[in-house]
């Protein structure tokens, strides 16, 4: 188990999605942009490439990497199975993993996801998030931060923590901090193994880059 709050959080935390939008990048510069987010220092954080079901044959063969494969509402990450739109009763009884969409087309509201993560949380599933979340903190056009879902999972009172503007939040070596609540590494992995696994990002620099200048990665 990490001893390091800031990899207990944040290890394998951004499934990387180059060819979805807004990135949309083909399948060569998309596999260029991947290899380039693998050799950086931050690498850690990297997750699964997201890849469509629909061009898998455009994967080359020896290409080595685990995979999030995305077909429609379905996405597979090996045994993994998770289901976006689906009503979560529906996920809990077929013993699968639930998945929300934060942008896109339609940006849910701060209730929404709320609800979301409440509602996985009281039925014990696992949950991914995707779309509209390339940014640590919210932002003036109403997409929400990366930063505050994931203290909505870790420390509850998830609309004022989906709210949260910055610096609301604290992250070092010992521990994630939001106001008078603390979580150290043990309890932040226990919520990235049971509750909240990871996000789906069509850019894997922008989000780290903001991690950055947080001063949340020195």
């Amino acid at each position: 188990m990490p001893d390091d709050a800031r990899h207990a959080l944040l290890t394998r935390f951004f499934d990387h999605a180059p060819m979805f939008p807004p990135a949309s990048l083909p399948p060569a510069e998309a596999l260029a942009e991947d290899r380039r987010a693998r050799e950086s220092e931050n690498a850690w954080m990297l997750g699964r490439l997201v890849w469509p079901a629909a061009q898998l044959s455009e994967l080359p063969q020896e290409e080595s990497r685990a995979l999030a494969v995305v077909d429609r509402s379905t996405e597979r990450q090996d045994e993994a199975v998770y289901l976006e739109g689906v009503p979560l009763d529906e996920v809990a009884a077929r013993g699968l993993r639930a998945k929300i969409r934060c942008g896109g087309e339609r940006v849910p509201t701060v209730e929404e996801v709320a609800d979301f993560v409440r509602g996985c949380r009281s039925r014990g599933l696992v949950f991914k998030a995707t779309a509209g979340l390339h940014h640590a903190y919210p932002t003036a056009n109403g997409e929400h931060g990366f930063l505050n879902l994931l203290a909505a999972a870790v420390f509850g009172n998830e609309e004022e923590a989906l709210r949260e503007r910055p610096r609301a939040f604290a992250l070092d070596t010992v521990s994630f901090r939001w106001r008078d609540q603390e979580a150290a590494p043990a309890r932040l992995a226990d919520v990235r193994g049971a509750l909240f696994h990871s996000i789906g990002t069509c850019s894997f620099f922008e989000p780290v880059e903001e991690l950055e200048q947080l001063g949340m990665l020195a």
